[in-house]
């Protein structure tokens, strides 16, 4: 497809409403500063670009990108301003439209620790009347006096919060307080209440995935949604997917077992509270870098990177897959950053960040 984003643009995101609408927004890199901007699609055509907001001292960065979520005329969307003097001491800034985007309210920072440390990997989605939110915060990875040294002197935790149409935070918890530095998470919401998946990080430097679910008002313990056994000292920085329909579950993610490398899918009839077997849809040259959508019935959609291809398939939860498909060449490189899907209708969307181009490309799969 035709892409509204032009040269210079990168860290897209794709959104789809309730309705169907689908929702791309992206950075572009202006002469000084950055601008945040997004299109919708009407009748196949994308919109013009209008501007979120913009800034000169934003933390921009391949794997920590900016979002946009639509509940009806509201919209929310958050991005990431620098702090500190330290490379990765940013806030997260969280501003709201409640007029389709026409106008956008002043931006808040999300959390209230008031540290120059990392926050990012957000995942934002519509809950009831208002937004969830989750994120990696690192409150508690600086010591005062030590925040220019890029020295973690502590564990990244995994924070959430709820976030009204206004922008105003209502409530906030800490979910995790040891976690993987800088993998994405991801969020969904069951018949209970929101899920969180992400990378957990052991003492002993297990990196496998975790989730966490609201039920009865209050959240779960973390727990292994499989026992993958990854050891590995540092981050990969590859985080998973989930997405809900009910209490029909299912989370994508990377990773490495017994020395491979892998992109695995796994289901859950329970709202993650157990899990089936995973299914491994790679073809034997993961990169990893997926997303997920859910299809009709109990299938879902996967999306992840084969070496430097963009491939897709059909999985579904009695353990089966479809053939893969290849929608699109891109590149290894941190430029190429990590490629988006969504869903409206019997439609499928991708948008991913060409590395030669310099742009943000879209495709469009029927299915």
């Amino acid at each position: 497809m035709d892409s509204p984003a032009k040269e210079g643009s990168g860290e897209p995101y794709l959104f789809a409403d309730e309705k169907g609408k689908v929702y791309l927004s992206w950075l572009e890199k202006m002469k000084g500063h950055h601008a945040f901007k997004y299109s919708s699609l009407t009748a196949g055509k994308w919109s013009e670009p209008i501007l979120i907001d913009s800034g000169k001292n934003w933390f921009v960065n391949w794997a920590d990108y900016p979002m946009i979520a639509s509940s009806g005329q509201d919209l929310v969307a958050h991005y990431l301003e620098k702090n500190g003097e330290g490379v990765y001491s940013y806030n997260v800034k969280v501003t709201s439209s409640p007029d389709q985007g026409k106008t956008w309210k002043d931006p808040i920072t999300l959390h209230d620790d008031g540290k120059e440390a990392e926050h990012g990997f957000v995942s934002m989605l519509p809950y009831r009347e208002n937004f969830f939110f989750a994120w990696l915060d690192g409150r508690n990875t600086v010591v005062e006096g030590t925040e220019n040294h890029d020295r973690h002197q502590g564990p990244m935790s995994l924070r959430a919060a709820i976030v009204d149409k206004e922008g105003n935070k209502i409530s906030e918890w800490e979910l995790d307080d040891r976690t993987c530095d800088c993998c994405q998470t991801s969020a969904a919401i069951t018949e209970s209440g929101p899920v969180v998946v992400y990378r957990d990080r052991s003492e002993d430097e297990i990196r496998d995935m975790s989730i966490v679910r609201f039920v009865n008002n209050g959240w779960t313990k973390p727990e292994a949604i499989h026992h993958d056994q990854w050891k590995i000292a540092g981050c990969p920085v590859n985080g998973p997917r989930v997405v809900a329909n009910g209490n029909f579950l299912a989370i994508a993610w990377y990773t490495v077992s017994g020395g491979k490398s892998k992109v695995n899918v796994i289901f859950s009839e329970d709202g993650g509270e157990s899990f089936g077997k995973p299914v491994q849809v790679d073809e034997g040259r993961a990169v990893g870098r997926v997303d997920l959508v859910i299809l009709e019935g109990k299938s879902v959609m996967v999306s992840w990177m084969e070496g430097p291809t963009i491939k897709a398939a059909k999985v579904h939860a009695d353990g089966t897959k479809d053939s893969s498909l290849i929608i699109a060449s891109s590149s290894e490189a941190r430029s190429s950053g990590f490629p988006q899907m969504t869903k409206s209708g019997n439609e499928i969307f991708f948008a991913w960040t060409d590395d030669k181009d310099k742009m943000v490309k879209i495709a469009r799969l029927t299915f």
